[in-house]
C-alpha cells in the first residue's frame, strides 16, 4: 500500500452524504464509465457546458470522451460523484487531472457538476478526493483555466489557495499547490462529508 504523508491512494471508493442528506458515493473513474461520461456532458445545461469546455456545442467530439474516461491514476487521475439514493445511481459530478509525463509534479484540473446540484458542496467533496490522490501520486501543482466570467468557480479556488498567473483575454488561468488546498478543505466546515473523505485516506 503507497503510503505520503500520513495519506494512501489505495482508496476506491468514498460513501457520504451531501449536506442535504443526500447519499452519495465518490470513486474513482474506469473506462466503463465512458457512456455515463458522454450522457453527462449532454445533462450540463448550455451555461455550465460553456464554462467546462468553453464551448457551446451540446456533444463533446469521440476523441474528447475517449480522453475523459480513460484514466490510468498516474498521468491522468479522475474521481466522479454518484447519487446513491437514485435507480441506477445516476452520476452527476466529475472531476481530473492530467499531466504530460508520469514523473511530472504538474498537472491540469477540471471539474464539472450538473447544474441541479449546484451549492450543494459536490465540487469540495471531489476535490478533497482528487486532491489526495494527487498528493499520493507525487503531484504537487495544478493549473486551472477559468473563464473570467466564470465568478462562482473562481471563488472556489481562490478560497483553496489558488493564486492567479494570466488574466489576458477571457481566460483566466490559475496555480494552485495541492497541500495548500487540501489544509484549506481540512478547515472547512462545509460540507461535512470531507471528514469522511480524508478519514479514508489517512493512514492509522
Amino acid at each position: 500500500m503507497a503510503e505520503t504523508g500520513g495519506f494512501q491512494n489505495q482508496v476506491q471508493s468514498v460513501e457520504t452524504r451531501l449536506d442535504n442528506g443526500t447519499h452519495v458515493c465518490l470513486r474513482r473513474i474506469r473506462h466503463s464509465d465512458l457512456e455515463e461520461i458522454e450522457k453527462g456532458i449532454s445533462q450540463l445545461s448550455d451555461q455550465s457546458r460553456y464554462l467546462r469546455f468553453f464551448s457551446g456545442s451540446k456533444t463533446m467530439p469521440p476523441s474528447v470522451i475517449e480522453r475523459l474516461a480513460t484514466v490510468d491514476g498516474i498521468k491522468h487521475l479522475a474521481w466522479g460523484l454518484v447519487n446513491m439514493d437514485e435507480k441506477n445511481t445516476p452520476a452527476v459530478a466529475a472531476t481530473h487531472v492530467f499531466r504530460e509525463t508520469e514523473t511530472s509534479d504538474h498537472g491540469e484540473f477540471a471539474i464539472a457538476v450538473l447544474d441541479q446540484y449546484h451549492g450543494l458542496g459536490v465540487a469540495r467533496l471531489l476535490m478533497t478526493a482528487l486532491f489526495l490522490d494527487c498528493y499520493c501520486e507525487g503531484l504537487l501543482q495544478l493549473r486551472i483555466d477559468i473563464l473570467r466570467s466564470n465568478s462562482k468557480a473562481t471563488g472556489l479556488i481562490r478560497a483553496i489557495g489558488a493564486e492567479p498567473c494570466t488574466m489576458e483575454g477571457s481566460v483566466a488561468q490559475y496555480s494552485l499547490n495541492i497541500e495548500t488546498a487540501i489544509s484549506a478543505l481540512r478547515e472547512m466546515d462545509h460540507p461535512l462529508g470531507i471528514k469522511d473523505i480524508m478519514a479514508a485516506f489517512t493512514t492509522s
